[in-house]
């Protein structure tokens, strides 16, 4: 008898073990949501954000019996933000092919609990920390405010130095959990978090990723995340090679007679850089006043090499609209274009986001000015060659 039983665990034991597996070896996602208090018929959205910081929908489920279920498939783990109609906020959550389970708080969305995976366990974590600092600081930042109303320089000088540490510890908080959680697929969003801080220099975001485990690094979502940090590091080094003192990079590009012309055959004394396009208003209004400054200065050493974005998508024939702007706005300086839009390469080594852009050499090849229109653009040019 005693023996049945023994055999009896352990097959209950093995038996839960194996549906243990099978949850974790899951190939798409099932999220189960309780939802206390939301009415039938209210829509559930999982959602993400597009480059552009556009919402993209990614899922729907419906609320029923205060319930609601999403089921589907992800390549990898991804971010994204649990949003229901008629609920305040919104709940990040890590959309990963497993089973997870959200306890709603229909007051506050932000404040449900997510588990189910290791990855959303150490979410909640973080999300608890953050908003422990967040709390204090917001509550600091009062005491500070009254201080100073109080004109208390004392009280006001020792709460100043607490809220600055208090804000480095919250700017800190993102590589410290990724130092705790280098094997856990969100340490890979808060690398996505510290791209998006302006504040960190890239080569720390780079550095912290290189601390993550290998599997976790080749993951899709690895890849796409790295792929990021070659994107924003390729941004950082044009910014720092554009800067004003350095020398301009040389290129060179197709002319409007398909020969490639490069920057450093065509330096002036002066030289101005102009970025813009045939599609672009107002690049088009600035160009009488470039045409006026060329006429003015080229006898005295000043040369253009205008670099031009066009190759939108609403272009049918972009070389043509290219030309015929060229010739309708009596531009009669030095041309090129990859016609490739804002993919020119030329155009992302100088790190141009938008145009009209303008880059101004003097003799020795050194930007001196940037992004100088009207007045302020022949001034320039006035000082340096008059």
């Amino acid at each position: 008898m005693k023996n049945s039983l023994r055999f009896l665990m352990i097959c209950i034991i093995l038996s839960s073990c194996n549906t243990k597996v099978e949850q974790e070896k899951r190939d798409t996602y099932l999220i189960t949501g309780n939802a206390p208090g939301v009415y039938n018929g209210v829509r559930a959205y999982l959602a993400t954000k597009d480059q552009r910081g556009r919402q993209v929908m990614k899922d729907t489920a419906i609320v029923m019996n205060e319930t609601f279920v999403f089921e589907g498939k992800v390549n990898h783990p991804e971010m994204q933000s649990l949003i229901i109609n008629s609920v305040n906020g919104n709940l990040p959550i890590l959309v990963e092919n497993a089973a997870i389970n959200i306890e709603l708080d229909k007051n506050n969305l932000s404040q449900s609990k997510i588990s189910g995976t290791k990855s959303n366990d150490v979410l909640m974590a973080y999300a608890k920390k953050s908003n422990t600092l967040a709390n204090k600081q917001k509550a600091l930042s009062t005491e500070v405010r009254q201080a100073r109303q109080a004109q208390d320089t004392a009280k006001t000088g020792f709460l100043t130095k607490e809220l600055v540490s208090l804000s480095k510890e919250r700017n800190n908080l993102p590589q410290e959990f990724i130092a705790e959680n280098p094997d856990n697929y969100f340490s890979l969003s808060l690398i996505e978090t510290m791209l998006s801080n302006k504040s960190i220099p890239i080569k720390t975001v780079d550095n912290t990723f290189k601390t993550l485990n290998d599997d976790i690094k080749s993951s899709g979502y690895g890849k796409t995340v790295y792929n990021t940090i070659l994107v924003k590091t390729a941004e950082a080094k044009s910014i720092e090679a554009t800067n004003i003192g350095k020398v301009a990079p040389d290129f060179s590009a197709p002319d409007t007679n398909d020969k490639t012309l490069a920057l450093n055959d065509i330096k002036g004394k002066v030289t101005i850089i102009d970025f813009w396009a045939a599609w672009c208003g107002p690049c088009r209004r600035e160009n009488p006043n470039v045409v006026k400054i060329y006429n003015k200065y080229h006898s005295k050493g000043l040369e253009i090499i205008g670099v031009s974005l066009d190759g939108a998508r609403s272009q049918k024939d972009p070389k043509k609209a290219w030309l015929k702007a060229i010739d309708d706005d009596k531009l009669t300086w030095h041309h090129v274009s990859n016609l490739s839009y804002f993919n020119d390469p030329v155009a992302r080594a100088y790190n141009v986001k938008s145009i009209p852009a303008t880059f101004i050499l003097n003799e020795k090849g050194e930007i001196v000015a940037k992004n100088l229109r009207g007045q302020s653009l022949e001034d320039k040019i006035a000082e340096l060659l008059n």
